[in-house]
Order: C-alpha cells, then sequence, then structure tokens
C-alpha cells in the first residue's frame, strides 16, 4: 500500500530527522550552485523560496559532527545518483521502482531525488555544484513529471501519496535547484500540486473531507511555499489562512483547542488526536508541529509573517502536549499509534524532529518563550544519550538503510548548545489527559504511561500493512522507561517482543482475532483517572477482549517508588488459559540480569519455565523490584525471540527490513487458570528498585479494597487512592456512581479529587464520614475536579 506519512519512508526515504525544519540564520553561506542570470521566483517571494531552502541544506557551520553526517548523505546520495538512469525511454530511473499509474513507489522515487538534490545543494556535500548531476537532477525531474506526477494523473491508492507525500519532496527538490530552471518548468512542476493541494482546507479527490490536524498543516504548508516559488499570492494566502481555517469560519482551525472526548486536533486538556480515536502526539502531532514550525520560519520578516496571537499559541503547544510524553530524547509508546511498527521511526528518531522543530519555534520565539524552548531542547538533547541528536556515528543505528541524519538538525542545534542555553530541570509529574485516554508519570529516577481504549479511543491502529502484531497495545499496557535502558523500547522492541503478552495486560492464550486491522474503540467507556498531586494518581480500566469473552476491572496506582497494579473479577467464559503479565523486558541481545525471589537466584536458564510459588517479592537486576501483594505464584521465564521489522510492517515505502533480530527477554507472568470466575492479582512494579528498596517498598502503602467494584490504596501520608466502577464504599469513603478518588490533606485542610472515567455523568455524590458533597462533573471529560471537605 502506499505511503501515508513523509517521515519513515524506505526504499531510499529520508528519516525523520533529516526532513525537519530549521530556522535561517542573519546570514549563511550559499550552496555552491552554478551561476545564473536570473531566478524564476518573483523578488517579492524569493525570501520565502530562500529560507525554505535553508531547511534542506542548512546554515553551513562547520563542525565534525556535520561533517561526518554530511558524508554520509553524501555516501547514500551518490549512491542514487550512479544507480539512476535519465535515459527515458519508459524505463524507471531506479530499477528497483517501477514506473506506472499509481506507482507505490512514486513517493521513494522523488525522496531519492531529494536526497541527490540536497547534497548537490548543500556547501561540502559530495555532489555539491556538479553540473552533471545538475542535468541530471532536472532530466529526472522532467521524466518523473511526464510519467508519474503530472495535472492530468488520477489519484490511485492513498491519497496522501498525491496531496502531502509528493509534494513535499518535489518542494524540497526545487527550492535548491529552482534558480537553475526556468520559469516554465518551474510552472509546469507546479501544476499537479496546484491541482491537488490548490485548496489546502480540502481533499483534492473529495471535496467533502475538510482536513484537519497534521494534514491540514502540511497542506497550508505546501501552499505557502508553492505560492512564493510561483509569485501566486493568493495561494500563500490561502495557505496561511488554512493553518486557522478561515474559510470554515476556524472550526478546523490547526491550534483550536477543543473541549470534547476524542476528534481531531489539540484539546483543552493538552491532548492530540488524528484519525478520530488515535492519540498522536508522537507522530502526526509532531508532523502538524513540523510544518508550523515552516509557516513562521519561511513567512518570519515578510509581509505574510503569521500574527503573533498565533505564533504565541504555537509555542504554548511544545510544553503543554509533547514534552509531557518525552523520555530521554524519545517519545513514548503509547503516544506513537501504529508508527511503532516503523524500523525508520524509533521514539528517539520522532524524538530529534521534535527537538528540532522545537529549536525552530525558539529561534522565532523571545523572551522567556525563546528560553523555555531552548531550555526544553537542550535538555531532550542531553538526556538523549542513546541516539544523540549531534553526534551519530551511523546514519543507519537502528536500521539497515538510508537513514540519514539531518546536516541542518545538526547545525541549529549545535548553535542553541554554544549560546549556552540551560537545560530544563526534570520535575515530577503525573497528568491525566482524559481527552485522549493516556496517563504519564514522571518521577526523579524512572517515568510510565499506560496504554488503554475506551468508546472514545481506539485499541489499536493498523492500517497501510503497519502494526501487523499489535493485538492488545490498547489492552492495558503498562510502559515504564529507566535512565540505564534509554533503548528499550527502540532496541528492536516491537518485532521481538510478544505480542501476546504485554506488561499489563490480563489476556487468555487462544487465538488473536481474525479480523484484525483498523482502528477498532473498545467496547466500556470506563478509563480514566485521577490526580492527587505531582506524584500520586489512579488510573481504572473496565477491560473487555476482542471477542468479549474476558472481563476484568484493572487499576494502576503511581507513587514515587512505583506503581501498585490490581486487578479483580478476571471473568473468562472461553476455553483458554488466561495470563497477567507483570514483566516482559527487553534485557537485549544476549542480555543477562540475576533474577531474584525473596533473595535466592532464580534459574534463568533459556526456554524453561521457573514457577515461584508463595514468593513475596522478585528483583530482576538493572530493572528494577516487584512485590506480589497476595501470595499468588509467578511464571519466570527468559527467552530469546527472534523477528524481523517486516515481519510487523509490509507498507509498500514504509516496510521494515527482513534481516533477523534476536533480543532476550524476562518475562514475569501470573496464571489465573482456564475459564476463571472473579480471579484478582495484586502486585507493585517498581522501577529501578534496589534489593533493598524492593523489600521496604510495601511500608509506604496498604492496599484497602480488591473488588469488582472498588480498588483502593493508602499511602505512607494517609492519602488514600481508589477507582470506583460502581457505587460503592471503602473504608469512611462511599460514592454514588464510577469515579476515581483521592482523599487526603493538602496543608492543613483535608481535600477531595474526583474524576468520571466514563465521561458520561454529570455529577458524583462522594461522602466522606458522613459527610456528602455532590461534585459537578458534566463536560470535564475525565479531568480531575478539586474540592474542600
Amino acid at each position: 500500500m502506499p505511503v501515508n506519512r513523509r517521515n519513515a519512508l524506505r526504499g531510499g526515504a529520508l528519516a525523520a530527522a533529516s526532513t525537519v525544519l530549521l530556522t535561517r540564520p542573519a546570514s549563511a553561506a550559499p550552496a555552491a550552485t552554478p551561476v545564473k542570470a536570473a531566478s524564476p521566483v518573483p523578488a517579492a517571494t524569493a525570501p520565502i523560496v530562500a529560507a525554505y531552502r535553508q531547511l534542506q541544506t542548512g546554515i553551513n557551520r562547520p563542525s565534525p559532527e556535520r561533517a561526518e553526517a554530511l558524508a554520509n548523505l553524501g555516501r547514500v546520495a551518490k549512491a542514487y545518483n550512479a544507480s539512476m538512469s535519465v535515459a527515458g525511454g519508459g524505463a524507471p530511473l531506479w530499477t528497483d521502482l517501477p514506473l506506472g499509474p499509481g506507482s507505490d513507489y512514486t513517493t521513494s522515487m522523488y525522496a531519492r531525488l531529494r536526497a541527490i538534490a540536497v547534497d548537490w545543494g548543500t556547501p561540502g556535500g559530495s555532489l555539491s555544484g556538479d553540473p552533471v548531476v545538475l542535468d541530471r537532477i532536472k532530466s529526472a525531474l522532467e521524466l518523473i513529471y511526464a510519467s508519474q506526477y503530472h495535472e492530468n494523473v488520477g489519484e490511485i491508492g492513498n491519497w496522501y501519496t498525491y496531496e502531502i507525500g509528493i509534494p513535499y519532496y518535489l518542494l524540497h527538490t526545487l527550492s535548491v535547484v529552482v534558480d537553475q530552471l526556468t520559469a516554465d518548468q518551474l510552472a509546469r512542476y507546479l501544476r499537479p500540486v496546484k491541482r491537488f493541494v490548490g485548496d489546502p482546507n480540502r481533499r483534492a479527490n473529495n471535496a467533502s473531507i475538510v482536513e484537519t490536524g497534521a494534514n491540514r498543516a502540511d497542506k497550508a504548508l505546501i501552499s505557502i511555499v508553492s505560492g512564493a516559488l510561483l509569485g501566486d499570492t493568493a495561494w500563500i494566502r490561502t495557505g496561511i489562512d488554512a493553518l486557522t481555517d478561515v474559510a470554515g469560519g476556524g472550526a478546523a482551525s490547526v491550534v483550536a483547542k477543543l473541549d470534547r472526548a476524542a476528534g481531531d486536533g489539540f484539546h483543552v486538556d493538552g491532548s492530540f488526536i488524528q484519525h478520530d480515536t488515535i492519540p498522536y502526539p508522537g507522530h502526526y502531532g509532531i508532523v502538524l508541529l513540523t510544518a508550523l514550525a515552516g509557516a513562521i520560519h519561511v513567512t518570519q520578516g515578510t509581509e505574510y509573517a503569521l500574527p503573533q496571537a498565533l505564533k504565541d499559541k504555537i509555542y504554548a503547544l511544545v510544553a503543554d502536549s509533547y514534552a509531557p510524553f518525552v523520555y530521554a530524547g524519545a517519545l513514548m509508546e503509547p503516544v506513537r499509534g501504529r508508527m511503532l511498527s516503523r524500523q525508520g521511526e524509533t521514539g528517539h528518531d520522532i524524538g530529534h524532529q521534535l527537538t528540532v522543530a522545537t529549536l525552530v519555534l525558539a529561534r522565532t520565539a523571545s523572551g522567556k518563550t525563546k528560553t523555555d524552548l531552548n531550555s526544553l531542547a537542550a535538555k531532550w538533547i542531553k538526556e538523549g544519550t542513546y541516539a544523540p541528536l549531534v553526534k551519530i556515528p551511523d546514519p543507519e543505528r537502528f536500521a539497515p538503510g538510508p537513514d540519514l541524519v539531518a546536516t541542518p538538525g545538526i547545525e541549529f542545534a549545535q548553535e542553541m548548545l554554544a549560546s549556552g542555553a540551560r537545560p530544563a530541570r526534570a520535575e515530577a509529574t503525573h497528568r491525566v489527559f482524559g481527552q485522549q485516554d493516556r496517563m504519564v508519570h514522571v518521577t526523579d529516577d524512572w517515568s510510565a504511561s499506560l496504554g488503554v481504549s475506551s468508546t472514545r479511543i481506539s485499541r489499536y491502529e493498523a492500517i497501510n500493512g503497519q502494526n501487523m502484531k499489535g493485538y492488545y497495545v490498547g489492552d492495558g499496557v503498562l510502559y515504564t522507561f529507566l535512565p540505564n535502558a534509554k533503548g528499550h523500547y527502540t532496541d528492536a522492541y516491537w518485532p521481538t517482543v510478544d505480542p501476546l503478552l504485554l506488561p499489563g495486560t490480563t489476556e487468555n492464550d487462544g487465538p488473536t482475532d481474525p479480523k484484525f486491522g483498523g482502528v477498532p474503540v473498545a467496547p466500556n467507556a470506563h478509563t480514566g483517572g485521577v490526580r492527587w498531586d505531582a506524584r500520586h494518581g489512579a488510573y481504572a480500566f473496565d477491560f473487555k477482549s476482542w471477542d468479549g469473552s474476558l472481563a476484568a476491572k484493572k487499576s494502576w496506582f503511581f507513587t514515587p517508588s512505583g506503581i501498585v497494579c490490581l486487578g479483580a473479577g478476571i471473568t473468562s467464559t472461553s476455553g483458554y488459559a488466561v495470563r497477567t503479565t507483570i514483566e516482559n523486558r527487553n534485557l537485549g541481545e544476549g542480555g543477562r540480569g540475576a533474577l531474584l525471589a525473596d533473595g535466592r537466584r532464580v534459574a534463568t536458564d533459556l526456554g524453561k519455565a521457573t514457577a515461584l510459588r508463595r514468593s513475596r517479592w522478585l528483583h530482576l537486576e538493572n530493572v528494577g523490584g516487584y512485590v506480589v501483594l497476595d501470595g499468588d505464584a509467578v511464571t519466570a521465564l527468559r527467552e530469546d525471540r527472534t523477528g524481523a521489522w517486516r515481519d510487523i510492517d509490509t507498507g509498500a515505502n514504509t516496510k521494515g527490513t527482513t534481516t533477523p533480530n534476536t533480543r532476550r527477554y524476562q518475562k514475569l507472568i501470573l496464571e489465573h487458570g482456564v475459564k476463571p470466575t472473579g480471579a484478582t492479582y495484586a502486585y507493585a512494579v517498581l522501577p529501578g528498585a534496589s534489593v533493598i528498596d524492593t523489600l521496604t517498598a510495601s511500608w509506604t502503602w496498604r492496599v484497602l479494597a480488591n473488588t469488582p467494584v472498588v480498588q483502593a490504596l493508602r499511602v505512607a501520608d494517609g492519602t488514600v487512592l481508589a477507582n470506583f466502577f460502581a457505587a460503592g464504599s471503602v473504608g469512611d469513603v462511599a460514592v454514588s456512581g464510577p469515579a476515581s478518588v483521592a482523599i487526603g490533606r493538602c496543608g492543613s485542610r483535608r481535600q477531595l479529587a474526583v474524576s468520571d472515567p466514563t465521561q458520561l455523568q454529570d455529577s458524583v455524590t462522594v461522602t466522606v464520614r458522613g459527610k456528602s458533597v455532590e461534585v459537578p462533573l458534566k463536560g470535564t471529560f475525565g479531568a480531575t475536579k478539586v474540592v474542600p471537605l
């Protein structure tokens, strides 16, 4: 199937970090291009084109890292140029990318040509200024236009290819070589762009579809740059107006904050949704931010500059919607949708794109806004030691294939760092994003997040041949992020992990859904939680399996030392064994690490399961501790698992390689048996804990209830965290309906925090020690409401 996003193309595309946007400095050395009498770009719009060119070729800031990145670009560009045939006569430019209407490979053709053109136009590039290479680029532009992408071609396959994917790569190339083209040539190559993106507000192949989110922002930037190339001021204005949806009265503005559950775009609680039901700060949201940064950059200082009020809204998005989900410079897995399966887009890759987009925004900002944006970028660069942004010796660090390092990105990051910007401090955070059914818990040492679903948010996204084993990523996956394992999810995790036993999930060992695919939502509305303070919170999930045969009430209680996990009402009608996965940790290739149970070493012979009965605690070296709270037996299994990226991504332009990857995993599993009725579990996950920390952890909290009605915990300072799945009580607290509740002291006063995980109730009455408080919750969409007692 055709590509769906531009920054994860395989078979010759550039990775995310190589297409991110940079701001232009006051001065920069020009590319070494042949002298031409006159540019076909009108003088009035030439600054926009010059700015966009710099996003491709950089600012020529010398450094060893730039030289290394440019050498990597040159290596690939030279290979593409050498293998490219411009003979014409129906012969393809590259033998592995066949021509033809609706070709799955047209975007890759333009991506390869873009690599050649950028290297040709970058000072110091291997092909820089070579007139023979220039002639070949020009011939290739004509051949692809004539055979693949012209104003009379029809959309076949994925609309994105014609309306965003190809136009972007074409503009990258044209902006670099435009001064070597005639006005007629430039106008001809932009005719199909005009046809498909002439109105960025609507889908070209179906005018009834109003563009939203990242797609709208992409089309807006394409319109601005295309209009500038042609001197078409009306097209430029149309692109700028599309950002705030002037034509639609602002209904689809890319910076509007929606006050409802789900739906494309940003939300008032910081959520970002694309495809209506998928949390996507970790891909589409960053694509959108990158386009917005580009729009600010290319129009800065021109008569088309964006209004300051609009820019301020864009600047504020970084801290609100993105920063909470960044760990060690990478985006967390629960907000990356189907992109989990892309070999060319790990969490670190998309983290690089966020970092550089943030630097772009900082360049055009001022005062505290500029300082804060640079501080976030500096923090992500400092902490991103697993995949350093400014020094990556091998651009193919994660995957075979030409995943190029961005020369402009490295240059601009170094410029910021040289200015003395200080990295932002890490701060404890507990935040619930009710409008996208996501949460994040950040401590001084580790972080955690959940992959869940509801009637509002899909269980997974598996489309375009991607995420082909993401069966259970929305079934309550507990992701933990550790400072000594920053590459855990990047290091071939998704092609090798057992997809049926993801940490935190309760599943049976039967077959997966034979109709797996698409973007299905879950059957129950009860998903959400309450925030007590920056270090404590509770989250609840009313789980039902894809076929309805398995149900469970699940809760996670987040504290500074770890996460207490409770399950109740685990009931199955199928004939398959039911299991809850405590841990399934990627130990790396041939990884080691002692596993202890109550102080005794557990055998870790590969492939040999060990039943640990009545163990009170376990500890996995270099990972953390686990406390078993209800005496259940734990099955421990260490195994090597082998898989290829192609196993989980078969997309035409995004598909992974068939190279096998083998990684070692430590599984810790609770067995509930076949057809359990009302089964329970209770355990704690203590990320990064020492053996002593594990032994003493249970002193800091006490489980108060674990039933299908209520699951509750009291922490050391007396605060009670409780998830009610129906009207009920625990201790001296009672509720009139489903709710997540926290009760404790705030200074000298007692305080109550309440949320409605179902997002369906107008109010909930909470009774504490005989005193009843009616808490209005209508229209809060899962947000925490705080009231004094």
